[in-house]
């Protein structure tokens, strides 16, 4: 059975959860969602459990009074029932949760819209 995870909107994946046997899924396993939500594209999928995705910004420059845009890069867990659905192009929402390796500390929640935008 899939668990609500408290964040509104999100719905879990329709995957039984014996078929998800990730332990950091937030939907099936055991980690928790807390912290910050945010979303960006998908720009990289090589290994099997973890994607990179880019956020785009605006920051202002004081000194020429003028905007210029900027992007940061995450590195986002992506459980097993989520795997198949996401592709590189894919807008998602991740959310923060405790450190799953050196570089992970966010996990893919759900897909907001696909393909290129």
């Amino acid at each position: 059975m899939s668990e609500n995870i408290g964040i509104p909107g999100v719905v879990p994946p329709k995957v039984k959860a014996e078929e998800c046997k990730d332990i950091s899924c937030p939907f099936h396993g055991k980690t928790r969602i807390r912290g910050k939500i945010t979303q960006g594209v998908v720009v990289s999928k090589k290994s099997k459990n973890t994607v990179i995705i880019r956020r785009d910004y605006v920051q202002f420059v004081k000194k020429y009074q003028r905007y210029e845009r900027r992007n940061t890069r995450l590195a986002c867990h992506l459980t097993d029932c989520l795997s198949l659905e996401i592709e590189i192009g894919d807008l998602v929402r991740v959310g923060e949760s405790r450190k799953i390796s050196k570089t992970k500390a966010f996990i893919v929640i759900e897909k907001i819209s696909g393909g290129a935008i």
